[in-house]
C-alpha cells in the first residue's frame, strides 16, 4: 500500500492527536497465556510430545488486548470490565497497572473464571517456537445480568469524557447489543465515535457508528460464502451496512487487505500494507479496531481511519504472540509507505 505525501501529513496529524484521546474500552478481557519449552522426545506413555518448559508469560487478549494498543498508541484509556479473582485477572490487571492505567472500573468476581487462552509453543533445535495446542479456559457462565448493568452505568458515567467508546465483546457477557444501545442513546446528540468487535454476535448490534468485523464473522453473519467473489463480498457488505444503521463497515481480509464500506459510496479495497509473510495473526484485530477507534476521535475521515488501522495491521502482524503497535512504529510506518 503506497500513501501521497499530502495523505501522509494528514494521517501524520491524525496520529500526533492520539495522546489527547480518551478511550473507554467496554467488553470482555482476555488473558493470553504462552508457554514456551523444547521438544524433548516423543513420550513413552503415548505418542506424544515432551516439551520441557522454558517461559510462560500472560498477556492482555481480547479486550485487554483492544486496550492494550491503545495505551502504546499513546492514547488515555478506562477500562470497564470484570475479571475472575485468579491468577489470569491478577496478571491483567497488573499489566495495565505497570503501565499506569487506572484498574478501578474492572469488577473482580468470585467464581469467574477470568477467560485464558493457553497456547504452547515448542522449539525443535534452533528453529522458530511453533503452537503445539491451544487450551481455552472459560467461565461456565457468563457475567450476570445485574453486573452487566453495572458495568453499562459505570460506562457511561466515563463517557463524559470520552473521544469514543470501543466495544469488544467476545461472548463472555460482560456486555451485548441492548447494553450498548442504552449507552448510545445517552450520548445522543454528541458525535463520540462508538465502535464494535463482536466475536459472535455483531449482526445484532445496530445504529452504532461503525463496526470492524472479519470475513468469516460476515459470512457467518449473512449465511453465505465470499470466497474469492468480489460481487458477494460488495453486496454483503451493502446489506449489513443498510441492515444494521451503519455509518461504516471495515472488513478486515487477511492477506486480502480491507475492505470499507459507506453508505452511498463505492466500497474501497486497501490492501495488505506491507509483507505478506505474515508472522502471527494473533489479535490483529483488536489492533485494527484499538486503531481505527483512536483516528476517528482524532478527527479522521473513515478513510483515513481505515488507512492507519491497515497500516497498524501489517506492522502487527509482523510480531509474534498478542502484540501491539507503538505510536513511534506506526508514524515511522506512514512516513516509509
Amino acid at each position: 500500500m503506497k500513501i501521497s505525501m499530502s495523505e501522509q501529513s494528514a494521517l501524520l496529524r491524525i496520529v500526533e492527536r492520539f495522546p489527547r484521546q480518551h478511550i473507554v474500552v467496554l467488553g470482555d478481557l482476555v488473558a493470553d497465556e504462552f508457554i514456551y519449552g523444547e521438544i524433548a522426545r516423543v513420550s513413552r506413555e503415548a505418542p506424544v510430545l515432551i516439551l520441557k518448559q522454558r517461559e510462560k508469560r500472560i498477556v492482555p487478549g481480547g479486550g485487554a488486548n483492544a486496550a492494550n494498543n491503545l495505551v502504546d498508541l499513546e492514547a488515555r484509556v478506562t477500562p470497564v470490565s470484570a475479571v475472575g479473582a485468579d491468577e489470569a485477572g491478577d496478571a491483567l490487571v497488573r499489566a495495565f497497572q505497570e503501565k499506569g492505567v487506572s484498574m478501578r472500573h474492572v469488577l473482580r468476581l468470585d467464581g469467574y473464571v477470568t477467560p485464558t487462552k493457553s497456547r504452547v509453543l515448542g522449539v525443535l533445535s534452533h528453529g522458530h517456537p511453533q503452537q503445539i495446542v491451544r487450551v481455552d479456559r472459560e467461565p461456565q457462565e457468563k457475567v450476570l445480568p445485574s453486573v452487566r448493568r453495572r458495568l453499562t452505568g459505570t460506562a457511561q458515567s466515563a463517557l463524559g469524557k470520552a473521544s469514543a467508546l470501543l466495544v469488544s465483546d467476545y461472548g463472555y457477557g460482560v456486555t451485548n447489543c441492548a447494553e450498548v444501545d442504552v449507552l448510545r442513546r445517552s450520548v445522543h446528540g454528541r458525535s463520540l465515535p462508538l465502535t464494535v468487535d463482536s466475536r459472535y454476535d455483531f449482526p445484532a448490534y445496530t445504529h452504532v457508528t461503525a463496526a470492524t468485523p472479519n470475513e468469516p464473522e460476515v459470512e457467518e453473519a449473512c449465511g453465505e460464502r465470499i470466497g474469492h467473489d468480489l460481487a458477494v463480498l460488495h453486496r454483503l457488505g451493502r446489506k449489513l451496512l443498510r441492515r444494521q444503521s451503519l455509518q461504516a463497515l471495515l472488513v478486515t481480509r487477511g492477506r486480502e487487505g480491507m475492505a470499507l464500506f459507506e453508505p452511498r459510496r463505492s466500497p474501497l479495497h486497501l490492501p495488505i500494507f506491507g509483507s505478506d509473510q505474515v508472522a502471527d495473526v494473533t489479535g490483529a484485530g483488536d489492533t485494527v479496531i484499538a486503531t481505527f477507534t483512536l483516528a476517528l476521535a482524532g478527527g479522521a475521515s473513515f478513510l483515513e481511519a481505515a488507512t492507519i488501522a491497515n497500516c497498524a495491521a501489517g506492522l502487527v502482524v509482523m510480531k509474534r504472540g498478542t502484540a501491539t503497535v507503538t505510536r513511534a512504529e506506526l508514524e515511522e510506518a506512514i512516513r516509509s509507505s
